[in-house]
C-alpha cells in the first residue's frame, strides 16, 4: 500500500512538473516565434514521468520538426541533455536514453550523422551521475541498469547505420605502426578497426544485466531488447572479423601477432560471456521476437595453441 501511494505521489508530482515545462516552453515560443520551442516541447511530452513507453507519435513529431527546421539538431541534443542532467526521476532518465536511442535508430542517415556530431562537439551529453549515485545502485538494480544503458549508447555514438541498414564503426584510422602484407585492405581494416570497436560494444552489452530488469519494467524491457537486437549484427561482424584474423593469423609480422593474440584472447572471453548472456536473456526478457544467434565459443586453448606456436607475448 505504502509503495503504490508513493508511485501515485510520484505521477501526480511528475504530471505537474511536466505541465509546467510545456507551458514554459509555450510562452517562450510564443514570444520569439522561432519554431525550436515546439522541439523541446516534444522531447518533454515524449519524457514524461508516466510509466509508458514513448509515444511513437512524440518520436515523428520530433523528426518532423527538426527535418523542418534548419540548424536544429544542436538545440535538440542541448535539450535532451538538459531533460537528462535535470531529472531526479529514474523513469524520465531511463526514457531520454530511449529516445536518444530510438532517434539514432529511427533518423534517416544524414540525421544520424548530425545527432552524432552534436555528441561529438558537446551538444548531447549522456550523463547519468549526477542525482543518480553510482553507491546506490548495489540496493537498486534498476538504477545499475540505467548507467549501464547509459555506458552502452556512449560507445554506440561512435557507430552508425549504413545504406545497407547494417551497423558499422563510424571511419577512423587503422593502428598505426604496425606493418601488414598480402592482405587487402578490406580485411586489414575488418581485423585491426572494426574488430576491436566490435569489443568494446561487447563489453558494454555485457555490462547490461537482465537481472537488473523487472519483468514489469516495460521501458527497460524495450531498452534491452533494442541493445540486444544490435548486439546480434555486432555479434556477426565480431565473427567475420575473427575469421579474417585466423585466416591472415600465420601471416602477420610480429608486432601484429603480438595484437592478434590479445584481440583472440578477449573473443574468447567474450564469447563465453555472451552466449551466457544471451541464454539469461532468453529466459527473463519478454521480447519473444528476437532473433538470438549462436554463439560459437572460442576456446582458450586455441588462443594459448597459437601463442605457443607462434611466439606470441603471453599474459
Amino acid at each position: 500500500m505504502r509503495v503504490d501511494m508513493q508511485e501515485k505521489l510520484r505521477l501526480a508530482l511528475g504530471s505537474v512538473k511536466d505541465h509546467a515545462s510545456i507551458g514554459k516552453a509555450m510562452i517562450y515560443n510564443y514570444n520569439h516565434h522561432d519554431g525550436f520551442s515546439n522541439i523541446e516541447i516534444a522531447v518533454l511530452r515524449a519524457t514524461g514521468h508516466d510509466n509508458g513507453p514513448i509515444d511513437d507519435k512524440h518520436m515523428h513529431e520530433i523528426l518532423f520538426l527538426v527535418s523542418n527546421s534548419p540548424g536544429s539538431i544542436p538545440f535538440l541534443a542541448e535539450r535532451i541533455s538538459r531533460r537528462l542532467c535535470k531529472t531526479r526521476d529514474r523513469l524520465v532518465a531511463l526514457k531520454t536514453l530511449v529516445l536518444i536511442h530510438r532517434l539514432l535508430r529511427g533518423g534517416n542517415r544524414c540525421f544520424e550523422q548530425q545527432l552524432r556530431a552534436a555528441h561529438v562537439s558537446g551538444h548531447l551529453q549522456i550523463m547519468t551521475t549526477r542525482w543518480f549515485s553510482q553507491t546506490n545502485t548495489n540496493s537498486d538494480p534498476s538504477l545499475c541498469f540505467l548507467h549501464k544503458y547509459a555506458a552502452y549508447l556512449e560507445e554506440r555514438m561512435g557507430w552508425l547505420i549504413n545504406q545497407a541498414g547494417k551497423l558499422e564503426p563510424a571511419a577512423m584510422s587503422t593502428h598505426q605502426g604496425l606493418e601488414f602484407r598480402c592482405y587487402e585492405d578490406k580485411s586489414i581494416d575488418l581485423v585491426f578497426r572494426k574488430l576491436p570497436k566490435c569489443q568494446l560494444v561487447i563489453d558494454r552489452v555485457l555490462d547490461c544485466s537482465p537481472f537488473d530488469i523487472l519483468p514489469s519494467d516495460n521501458l527497460a524491457q524495450a531498452a534491452m531488447s533494442n541493445t540486444l537486437k544490435e548486439s546480434f549484427q555486432v555479434y556477426l561482424t565480431f565473427c567475420e572479423g575473427i575469421a579474417a584474423l585466423v585466416n591472415m593469423f600465420f601471416d602477420l609480422t610480429r608486432p601484429a601477432r603480438a595484437l592478434a593474440c590479445d584481440i583472440l584472447r578477449r573473443a574468447s572471453h567474450q564469447s563465453q560471456d555472451l552466449h551466457h548472456l544471451y541464454e539469461n536473456c532468453k529466459r527473463i526478457i519478454e521480447n519473444k521476437n528476437l532473433e538470438y544467434p549462436s554463439v560459437q565459443i572460442i576456446t582458450m586453448d586455441h588462443v594459448i595453441a597459437l601463442e605457443q606456436c607462434l611466439g606470441c607475448t603471453q599474459y
